[in-house]
């Protein structure tokens, strides 16, 4: 039998907590095109798989984990961090804070703030997912700053996310 589980909202690194069985199993995130889980309990990253699978492998990777009784049931999924307006947010994701980034961290978020996209967490690289707010309807998840940025010369692409009003919140 397939183990069913649920994605509940990122945190501001874009790491997904996996409910299974009415438990938190863990985390899974992506960087750098690989899927990673961390199962409850522990800060061990494992590299699952990566690709358009990826995601759903790593859920699956952690409710094995949890069915076979390594992973202890009843353990709470970490609250995602705040997601306001005007709160401050780091420069930098946390495996990015080097200097040599800074100057790459800063053209983005001038970029960001031209495209009307309010970063959640630290620049990640461009290649890594971003949770965002959309400052034209107020929506909130991952974006990847190489999709928003407009490639080889060319202006950055109209779509935003589904959905998209392309009209103030009011």
């Amino acid at each position: 039998m397939a183990a069913t589980y649920a994605f509940a909202d990122p945190d501001s690194e874009c790491r997904y907590p996996v409910i299974t069985c009415g438990s938190y199993a863990g985390l899974v995130f992506r960087w750098h095109r690989a899927w990673f889980a961390i199962p409850a309990g522990t800060e061990t990253e494992i590299r699952v798989s990566a690709g358009a699978i990826g995601k759903d492998a790593a859920a699956r990777y952690l409710c094995e984990e949890f069915a076979a009784g390594r992973i202890a049931p009843g353990q709470k999924a970490p609250d995602p961090a705040p997601a306001t307006r005007t709160g401050r947010v780091p420069l930098l994701h946390p495996r990015m804070d080097k200097p040599q980034n800074h100057k790459a961290a800063f053209r983005a978020l001038r970029g960001l703030e031209a495209l009307r996209w309010i970063p959640l967490g630290g620049y990640p690289g461009a290649d890594n997912p971003w949770l965002m707010r959309c400052q034209l309807c107020d929506w909130t998840g991952p974006r990847y700053w190489s999709h928003l940025r407009g490639r080889k010369g060319a202006p950055p692409t109209p779509y935003r996310h589904p959905g998209c009003t392309g009209r103030p919140a009011v």
